[in-house]
């Protein structure tokens, strides 16, 4: 089954500039609802608000003072957001961050910079083919 370009997405980052980047990429990918927040706690705070409301999550691994690995713990410790698809973004691709993401429950990682086509490929892997 194709995933909907309906599906509401939330982008995390404390950068604006990588939200505008990723959004970006989201938009040319198709996805048309993309909500934004500029760190893990404010994340957290949408989550709780509305935990049905989203159909993936992509956030950045490195934010102050809720981290993306905060975040995701977070997001898997509540029974209401438990299966919510989970990407991490990170400038590292350092093998125990990738360890640490995968044992809290990440559904996949993206290592900066990366393509539309590595977004697509991601996503893909996560939610199926769009």
């Amino acid at each position: 089954m194709a995933i909907s370009k309906d599906l509401p997405i939330l982008i995390v980052d404390d950068y604006k500039t990588m939200l505008r980047i990723v959004r970006g990429l989201l938009q040319q990918l198709g996805f048309r609802n993309i909500e934004e927040a500029t760190d893990g706690a404010s994340a957290l705070a949408m989550i709780k608000e509305r935990p049905h409301s989203y159909g993936l999550i992509i956030s950045d691994w490195n934010m102050q003072p809720v981290t993306g690995l905060d975040l995701l713990k977070q997001v898997r410790a509540n029974a209401q957001t438990a299966e919510l698809p989970f990407i991490m973004v990170t400038a590292e691709a350092r093998t125990e961050n990738v360890v640490a993401a995968r044992q809290a429950g990440v559904n996949n990682y993206i290592i900066k910079p990366f393509t539309q086509a590595v977004l697509k490929q991601k996503i893909s892997a996560v939610l199926g083919e769009f």
